[in-house]
């Protein structure tokens, strides 16, 4: 059954007033166009820290990149009191999840592998941290599942007993206020979602035009 994603996260926030200070939130970003109108939602509720971690991105000259845009945004928007972490790139590890699924569509079993590879890193390291909250920027693209994002983060909270914030930041116009921000922030849009097989197959849409 389909659920209101964007409701359940309303009231999540809404029951976070009540605390005395901010509860901390690992937030998984995979590039700074999703970020933007995710920070602009959860910046005034959370005490957020970035996680950058997405070995799935090629090259690595596409990785760089994309952080350091992510670094400028956040310069930008005024958010400089949020730290970016960036583990060590990798992209075994992605290769790892992807054997087997390097010919299926994007949107597919290889994408949801990749969805929790990423996830996990970032519930592990919301543990090993003590965060009170982990979550995704995924969700704000329209080609992305929040029904799946949300089930593996909801799974990955049970494992590791920090709480997975529910979310579908695509809803209330999140995707069209992300677009609006990246051009007024001037950045950096790719136009695939991150690893070589994604990158292939937006190249071979660009050429049936």
């Amino acid at each position: 059954m389909k659920q209101n994603y964007q409701l359940i996260m309303q009231k999540e926030i809404e029951q976070t007033k009540a605390l005395p200070q901010k509860p901390t939130l690992l937030l998984h970003a995979c590039c700074a166009p999703c970020s933007s109108a995710v920070l602009e939602v959860l910046a005034e509720h959370f005490d957020l820290t970035i996680f950058f971690y997405n070995p799935n991105i090629s090259p690595k000259s596409e990785f760089d990149y994309r952080l350091e845009e992510l670094h400028r945004l956040l310069r930008e928007m005024n958010l400089t009191e949020i730290t970016i972490i960036s583990p060590d790139y990798d992209e075994r590890e992605f290769f790892n999840i992807a054997k087997g699924k390097e010919e299926l569509p994007e949107g597919g079993a290889r994408c949801k592998d990749c969805y929790l590879l990423r996830l996990k890193k970032t519930a592990e390291y919301a543990k090993n941290g003590g965060f009170d909250y982990f979550t995704t920027t995924l969700s704000v693209s329209p080609y992305k599942n929040a029904q799946a994002l949300n089930e593996i983060g909801c799974a990955l909270s049970e494992e590791y007993g920090v709480k997975y914030l529910i979310s579908d930041f695509k809803k209330g116009d999140g995707y069209k206020r992300s677009c609006q921000l990246s051009r007024e922030y001037n950045l950096y849009r790719q136009n695939y979602c991150g690893c070589g097989f994604s990158k292939a197959q937006a190249e071979e849409r660009e050429n049936k035009k």
